[in-house]
């Protein structure tokens, strides 16, 4: 059963930062449960499906030179695990958030996304 660092790491950059869309399906097949929520800023979400839709649709709409990287330390409580990141050209990332997640059973059953805009302070 992954951990929740594992599940962190394949949510941000094997599903929400992969291109490939028959390799991204696989890993949200692998970590996703079924039923999986998806809540951002844009409203909720259910499913596999809609996940995959929603990560190929902010890819495809990206420029190529964007990524997601890590901007935080990973955050462990057991069934609830959370990981801020940025998203940019490397170095000066456009937008900033946080995914905050759910785990049921080693799969990830809700993930909650805060965002905020800009690559400055975005705490201050």
């Amino acid at each position: 059963m992954p951990t929740a660092r594992e599940l962190l790491d394949a949510n941000l950059h094997e599903v929400f930062n992969n291109r490939d869309a028959a390799a991204r399906r696989a890993v949200i097949d692998r970590i996703y449960a079924e039923d999986a929520v998806f809540t951002d800023p844009e409203g909720s979400t259910v499913g596999r499906d809609e996940i995959d839709r929603k990560a190929g649709g902010l890819l495809e709409t990206a420029p190529a030179e964007f990524q997601f990287v890590e901007d935080s330390i990973h955050y462990d409580g057991g069934d609830t695990a959370a990981l801020a990141w940025a998203f940019g050209p490397v170095g000066d990332p456009v937008v900033r958030g946080i995914d905050i997640l759910t785990i049921r059973d080693g799969r990830i059953s809700a993930i909650r996304t805060i965002v905020v805009e800009g690559s400055s302070d975005a705490g201050s």
